[in-house]
């Protein structure tokens, strides 16, 4: 994959960024090691890979172009609730899959996983309709703030209990084009800016 990436070219979204976590040559080694992983144990099955929006489509994408298998995608949409509302596990579909996953080997791919509430809520969802198998790949993990277990089969980076942006993952809608994880600085999102 191409580095796109220098301090001139996301200019003002840099000087939200107290420090890089996951470089963008670490994040694009990985997804590529991901996509070898999924390629072999989905050999001969044509998985339907399944995402969540917004955040998942970077990933997504590239994780899609990682895999040398034949696979198929389809995405979902969730409801954009307070912090206290997803704490407690409420979900709300907005958009729900334009294909049927009956008898389908499902591939459920996530930008991130931290309490693992609305993760646990999605898969019983999914397994209510017959898949053949669901199996969820997350780029980032949380797992400090798990409050359900969720299995992870394939996972990319552990994160810390920080407010993180970049490849996907925002802040009022922004830093997801940014091609490297970082932490957001404190006085970003704190009160009275």
């Amino acid at each position: 994959m191409a580095n796109f990436y220098s301090p001139q070219t996301y200019g003002e979204l840099n000087e939200g960024i107290s420090q890089v976590l996951f470089s963008e040559e670490d994040i694009q080694n990985r997804v590529l090691e991901l996509g070898q992983a999924i390629s072999r144990d989905y050999e001969g099955c044509r998985p339907l890979l399944v995402g969540v929006l917004k955040g998942v489509f970077p990933f997504m994408s590239d994780l899609l172009r990682a895999i040398t298998i034949p696979v198929e995608v389809d995405f979902m949409a969730i409801a954009s609730y307070s912090a206290e509302a997803r704490d407690k596990g409420y979900v709300r579909l907005q958009k729900d899959l334009d294909e049927s996953i009956a008898g389908r080997h499902v591939l459920f791919v996530e930008d991130v996983v931290d309490t693992g509430l609305t993760l646990n809520y999605l898969l019983g969802n999914l397994r209510a309709r017959g898949p053949a198998s669901i199996k969820v790949c997350a780029l980032f993990n949380k797992g400090r703030r798990r409050l359900i277990s969720v299995p992870l089969q394939y996972k990319g980076f552990d994160l810390p209990d920080k407010f993180v942006v970049g490849y996907g993952l925002d802040y009022r809608e922004l830093y997801r084009n940014l091609p490297f994880v970082g932490l957001l600085k404190p006085q970003v999102f704190s009160p009275g800016r």
